[in-house]
């Protein structure tokens, strides 16, 4: 497994957007970002986000032409850009990290300052020319500061076979050849043409006389592809296949990982297809998809790890129903009979939160007399991906997976008064935004406007109501929620990007038996309309985290003798190794876990240490999002980690804004979208602004500060497409300590209201935690949280 193909252009936009408990579990190979102190878009500087990247991924590429103000950048000729690569170039070299650093000296040349797509023979050629004695000078000044510097080029906006040619036979004659070769891949088309791409390069290659160079296409997907699983396992399984690098592209705002991070901190769809394929583990295996090099068909990758005795199957792209077959499956490995496990990562909108994938199913199936093992997949959904996980059969039955009933419906299907459908992210459109059926409602803006939902639901009860949607208004908006006529209640949904880069909001409905319809009406302003899916309630919402699929350090070992209950085997932890489980939380709040195994573990979580015993609760808080809790032992065999509750705030300690001593230019506003009506506006800059809480806490020991706070910076540079919002920072000091710096990303309007959790230490008894930035505007902070993350 190489995993080349899970990078971001301007992935991260500031240190700590996105947080670390979302990058980590991913293991990115190399992101895109701009120079320091580029004027290019506001943030996303490479020594700005080093400082958290580093600390979970690997390479940075620099582009450096993004140093520039304009898109397409401003030409003002090669001398300047060579002034300006200069200063780029000694800043990094100075840094005892320059190694992961890798420099790209243009950006697009095909299309901008060089225009070598020119069709034009005798133009080409002129352009060329220009372009390669460019390249040279920009190539020997980059090697002259920084000797051992990797450089990626030519970087164009498409593949170009002739210039290809061209470039590589100067590179080498020049010797100015880059040390890792990059393209862009930016329309649907490239799902089929990509591998002729590939394939002709490595010609062109050999026949230049020039061994393998690395690969990055470092700018890959369109709108319709981002955060959508169905349609990154497509792209994702060509680019490994051939053992690749890539990043996808940057359309709309920096620093969610292009697309697949919700806020800060919380997963969706797409976040949850790239932790699968972190977890791909061992050696990859050929996949042979029912039509190879198709556009928006079943395609997928595998990997069969011998030591841990797994296979893997990634796959989507497609409706309706596949046999996955798995051939060659090794009696030695695997004996006769496995268990295969089969889980679905769906698409929750480029906003929308979503939980640990569900278990569609998990059974004993017999190795056939070929030696293969198929795996029926009914009902498959075009915007999803799914993961079959094979383990060897142990004693015992395994739990069946406990799906409830679920049902979705288009908005565009149901009757809409006072609306427009639109269509959105076909393939003949492939930079409009994804949309559930290619379809949403939109300009439900009358007194009138509405849509019926008729749905049937097979028993009385109540159902989790999730909605997608947009909203563009400028705040929060609502809906009234009505059930065959009855009594509205409303519906608040929080600020998107625009109405169709959306988010999802949950709400629960009380139902009878039978056919129902559900109204959602204009309230204040206006909300976009994509589906809404009904699951029935079955309890508390609960997850099991398999220990075999954790994430690993050390040499544990993996013990399958028994396949009863939730888990398919058991990890087997001795002194030095751990396994970390990326747990979900749909709030924060405190969560119920239980640790399945043989022995006492301990779980570290946001810096605290606890020790579980197996079976016995544990009151934990946990941030909203996703959540890395470390399990180590001196030996134990470890099953799982079960995670239960709707995050409880009893016991957490509530400061509302109009509680705090204010000084400076701070002071106290009412808000009616604010947490408890107020707001602390003013914090930070000249004079600084600062806002005093005074706690007590019952008890000492680590807590989670969790700051409600809400601001809308933003930068207009004219950019074409890109949202180019800013992020504000504040030092939160607890008591006499040394003040935390924290980064609080825009909330896309004043008065929506995000989270943001900060592990702190209190002492027993009176603590004071005050906020402030002496360098800068601090958000506006409604309430804060704090939890003793032992309850």
């Amino acid at each position: 497994m190489l995993h080349g193909a899970n990078g971001a252009l301007y992935g991260l936009s500031d240190d700590g957007v996105p947080g670390d408990a979302v990058l980590a579990p991913l293991k990115i190979t190399g992101i895109s970002q701009k120079p320091e102190g580029g004027a290019q878009h506001p943030n996303g500087d490479a020594l700005t986000v080093a400082r958290s990247f580093f600390r979970n991924g690997g390479d940075i590429n620099v582009l450096l032409q993004d140093v520039y103000a304009q898109w397409p950048y401003e030409d003002l000729g090669i001398d300047d850009h060579l002034a300006r690569v200069g200063t780029i170039v000694e800043e990094i070299s100075a840094r005892p990290d320059r190694d992961r650093f890798v420099y790209v000296p243009f950006n697009e040349p095909d299309q901008i300052w060089y225009h070598l797509d020119a069709a034009d023979p005798a133009e080409y050629e002129a352009n060329r020319d220009r372009f390669l004695r460019d390249w040279r000078t920009v190539y020997r000044r980059i090697r002259a500061i920084h000797p051992d510097a990797r450089i990626a080029g030519p970087n164009e906006a498409a593949y170009h076979a002739r210039l290809l040619s061209d470039f590589l036979a100067f590179a080498r004659r020049e010797d100015v050849l880059p040390q890792v070769m990059t393209w862009h891949e930016l329309d649907s088309s490239s799902l089929r043409d990509f591998q002729a791409h590939y394939d002709e390069y490595r010609s062109i290659e050999r026949e230049s006389g020039l061994p393998p160079l690395t690969v990055n296409i470092d700018e890959y997907a369109n709108r319709r592809d981002l955060s959508v699983p169905g349609q990154l396992v497509q792209w994702v399984a060509m680019f490994e296949r051939n053992k690749v690098y890539a990043h996808q592209a940057y359309w709309d705002a920096a620093g969610n990982l292009s697309g697949n991070v919700v806020r800060v901190n919380i997963p969706n769809g797409g976040w949850w297809f790239f932790r699968w394929y972190a977890g791909l583990t061992g050696d990859t295996v050929r996949v042979t998809p029912p039509e190879p090099h198709t556009v928006d068909t079943l395609q997928g990758l595998a990997s069969l790890d011998t030591g841990r005795r797994q296979a893997q199957v990634l796959l989507g792209g497609s409706t309706g129903d596949a046999d996955v077959v798995v051939q060659n499956v090794s009696p030695a490995l695997f004996g006769r009979t496995v268990v295969a496990t089969v889980a679905e990562a769906a698409w929750s909108g480029y906003e929308g939160p979503h939980a640990a994938p569900r278990v569609l199913a998990r059974t004993k199936v017999r190795v056939a007399g070929d030696g293969s093992v198929t795996v029926p997949l009914r009902g498959l959904r075009r915007m999803s991906a799914y993961r079959i996980v094979l383990t060897p059969a142990g004693r015992g039955t395994p739990d069946p997976a406990r799906v409830p009933w679920s049902a979705s419906y288009e908005a565009q299907d149901a009757a809409v008064t006072g609306g427009r459908i639109r269509t959105h992210g076909t393939v003949g459109d492939a930079n409009g935004y994804a949309a559930s059926g290619s379809r949403n409602v939109e300009s439900l803006d009358s007194p009138t406007s509405k849509v019926d939902f008729t749905v049937t639901v097979p028993a009385d009860g109540i159902y989790d109501l999730a909605i997608l949607y947009g909203n563009q208004s400028g705040g929060p908006a609502t809906q009234r929620l009505s059930v065959d006529g009855g009594d509205p209640v409303v519906v608040t949904y929080p600020s998107t990007q625009n109405w169709a880069h959306g988010g999802r909001k949950d709400v629960r409905v009380e139902l009878r038996a039978g056919t129902r319809v559900l109204t959602l009406a204009k309230g204040e302003a206006e909300v976009a309309l994509d589906r809404v899916d009904l699951t029935a309630r079955t309890g508390a919402p609960s997850a099991v985290y398999e220990a075999t699929l954790a994430d690993v350090g050390g040499e544990p070992s993996y013990d399958y003798s028994s396949s009863a209950g939730a888990g398919t085997g058991a990890l087997v932890l001795g002194g030095g190794d751990r396994a970390v489980f990326d747990v979900y939380a749909p709030r924060d709040g405190y969560f119920t876990l239980v640790t399945r195994a043989s022995a006492e573990v301990e779980l570290a979580l946001h810096g605290e240490t606890v020790t579980a015993a197996p079976g016995t609760p544990l009151r934990l808080f946990l941030a909203a999002g996703n959540n890395r809790v470390t399990a180590t032992a001196g030996r134990a065999e470890l099953r799982s980690l079960e995670v239960s509750g709707d995050g409880s705030d009893t016991g957490v300690l509530a400061f509302g804004a109009a509680t705090a001593v204010l000084s400076g230019r701070a002071r106290l506003v009412t808000c009616a979208h604010a947490p408890g009506g107020h707001r602390v506006t003013g914090l930070g800059g000249a004079p600084a602004g600062t806002a005093r809480f005074t706690v007590d806490a019952p008890r000492p020991g680590r807590h989670l500060l969790v700051v409600h706070y809400a601001h809308d910076d933003r930068r207009d540079n004219g950019h074409a497409y890109n949202t180019d919002i800013v992020s504000r920072t504040a030092d939160i000091t607890v008591g006499g300590g040394a003040p935390l710096r924290a980064t609080f990303k825009n909330t896309w309007s004043p008065d929506d209201f995000w989270t943001l959790a900060v592990p702190v230490d209190l002492a027993e008894g009176t603590n004071t935690v005050t906020f402030g930035n002496a360098n800068g505007p601090a958000p506006d902070i409604a309430r804060i949280d704090l939890g003793r993350i032992v309850g």
